[in-house]
């Protein structure tokens, strides 16, 4: 035996020791931890309600036995057509392409290159699509079930992909092979480092959280916090022009998640852009709530959060009249608020623009899957007995709208890849989750997703005064994006219907963040606008003009005429409000 074959010899007796460790340790640890959780499991076996639409479709598909037994004959003419395939594919006879070949989760080169392993791809394809179009094919159920029992089987298909497992992954054989092993070890510390044994639960890693440090490489425009009270800090940015415009721009972030999402980096920051077009900017930067806070009201919301903000910029600026901003659920926040302020002659909001908001929640999109009567009553009682919802918990429903991107992909990459976080601020803002307090967040599920209250005349009362979106006259900026998943197109432009002075319905590409986040310097996606701004969404869409890159220049030029005219530029703790601390502050630094 050569002197290299005792080296490779001690190296593998090595990597074995370390994965038997390893292993064992997992293993011990795994143990622990169901152990631990049986209880908690056995509890609740189904917080989400899924049990009984499942009983109902199981029921409906008993009464048609001819549909099942034709569905099943499908999956057998397709999966005996896959076979042929692939023995031609084994005597070189067949090299076609499918369009499913291009599926991110199959994106390695043998996945189609590998006869083997084009075939587990193409069955794992037939299968899943077999399972979802059949339960996409039931008639006689509610429209709530069937849209919960076809995301479910979605979730459950994609949860299931060859993809997702060691050996029928052929990356991530080839990376074991090729790091002799390290990359399998290195996924199990992962999996170790990610897993909570005390609650079983795992959260996966998707960004370094060393990566960044807020106000040093994130969340880096200049600015001030001038006013706080118990649910807000106020940053008001430092002015990069000489002249800005007279009226202020105050931003309502969600508190879903932290404003600084609109203040990334420089290169991509709408708050930096929004300053350097000479707009004196304020942002609001609510509390990550805990228990103490609980009880905190969506009325509180509305008076700590926007109606003492919008006094705090008088005093910081001297001018009663002001443009405002609203970003998801900060801008349904803006909304009602906005009823309230016409019902009770408050006109201090001379414009409005929302950002991938709702109003009318009759199409809201996967998120109504999540939140019928049945599953807020599970929440309330968990959060009974915090006083607040989890940040993970919201983070983990909105990853489930994207498994593939935002569980599976990070899964595959952490635990069978043995992979890095990635340093990526956006990221990094994803997984810096907040907590919902208790009464603001089942306010918001009852009266919005299940009841959609809002958008009706009277349907809402805020602080004893019955609100009416119809009663908001002032010009409205609507912006949605095609590939939105939380706030769908269709959704957001409902609320073209609901007020009643001039909207301007705004179309962008891509979805949710990156719809909005999208700076001109990017060059990225494009933006539709129907200058005929028809009230029918199909309309619209027939009528609506494509144009290249940012839509924020076309926002900057309906704002500006609106906006006043140029004045001095203020600075913070200038006015009647001084400062209390430098932006970001620190409420946003509260973590989960």
């Amino acid at each position: 035996m050569t002197e290299k074959d005792d080296t490779m010899q001690n190296q593998m007796e090595e990597m074995t020791r370390s994965f038997s460790e390893i292993w064992h340790k997992n293993t011990t640890m795994m143990t622990e931890m169901l152990n631990q959780s049986h209880e908690m499991v056995t509890k609740n076996m189904d917080p989400m309600n899924v049990g009984p639409s499942f009983a109902n479709a199981a029921k409906v598909m008993a009464s048609d036995p001819m549909k099942l037994m034709q569905a099943n004959y499908e999956l057998w003419k397709e999966h005996m057509e896959l076979m042929q395939q692939a023995a031609m594919a084994l005597m070189k006879m067949s090299a076609d392409g499918d369009a499913a070949a291009f599926d991110r989760r199959f994106r390695h080169e043998d996945w189609t290159s590998n006869p083997i392993f084009d075939y587990i791809r193409k069955s794992y394809l037939i299968t899943s699509r077999w399972m979802v179009n059949t339960m996409t094919a039931i008639e006689g159920l509610s429209e709530n079930d069937k849209k919960k029992i076809v995301f479910h089987s979605q979730l459950l298909a994609d949860a299931f992909a060859p993809s997702n497992f060691l050996l029928t992954n052929p990356e991530a054989i080839r990376t074991m092979i090729d790091t002799g092993g390290q990359s399998i070890m290195k996924g199990l510390q992962n999996l170790q480092r990610d897993l909570d044994p005390k609650t079983s639960q795992l959260t996966i890693m998707m960004s370094d959280p060393n990566a960044f440090t807020l106000g040093e490489n994130i969340a880096t425009t200049p600015g001030k916090i001038v006013y706080q009270n118990d649910l807000v800090q106020l940053i008001q940015y430092e002015p990069t022009t000489a002249k800005v415009h007279q009226r202020p721009l105050v931003i309502a972030p969600p508190w879903i998640n932290k404003y600084y999402i609109l203040d990334l980096q420089p290169k991509n920051s709408f708050i930096a852009w929004a300053v350097e077009q000479g707009y004196t900017v304020f942002v609001i930067s609510w509390v990550n709530p805990d228990a103490e806070l609980g009880d905190k009201t969506f009325e509180d919301y509305m008076q700590e959060g926007i109606l003492d903000v919008l006094d705090a910029v008088e005093d910081a600026t001297g001018e009663r009249e002001v443009s405002m901003i609203g970003y998801c659920i900060g801008g349904t926040l803006l909304s009602a608020t906005l009823a309230y302020m016409a019902e009770t002659g408050d006109d201090r909001v001379k414009a409005a623009t929302f950002f991938a908001s709702q109003a009318d929640f009759s199409e809201a999109g996967d998120l109504k899957i999540f939140t019928d009567e049945a599953q807020v009553d599970h929440l309330e009682r968990i959060m009974d007995e915090k006083g607040y919802l989890d940040g993970s918990s919201m983070a983990t429903t909105f990853n489930m709208l994207r498994a593939n991107d935002l569980i599976w992909s990070f899964y595959v990459d952490n635990y069978l890849l043995g992979k890095d976080p990635l340093k990526f601020d956006l990221l990094y803002w994803n997984a810096d989750s907040t907590r919902m307090p208790r009464k603001t967040h089942l306010f918001y599920l009852r009266e919005m997703y299940i009841n959609n209250n809002l958008s009706k005349p009277g349907g809402i009362s805020l602080k004893g005064v019955p609100i009416d979106l119809s009663k908001v006259t002032i010009p409205i900026y609507l912006q949605a994006a095609r590939e939105d998943h939380i706030a769908p197109y269709p959704s957001v432009f409902k609320s073209t219907s609901l007020y009643s002075g001039p909207v301007r319905f705004m179309l962008a590409g891509s979805g949710h963040i990156a719809g909005v986040i999208n700076p001109p310097s990017a060059g990225k996606y494009n933006y539709w606008i129907n200058e005929n701004q028809p009230k029918d969404l199909d309309l619209w869409l027939d009528g609506a003009e494509e144009f290249k890159g940012s839509w924020w220049t076309d926002w900057n030029q309906w704002l500006a005429p609106l906006s006043g005219k140029q004045v001095a530029k203020r600075i913070p703790g200038s006015g009647k409000l001084k400062v209390i601390e430098d932006a970001p502050g620190s409420f946003v630094s509260i973590k989960s």
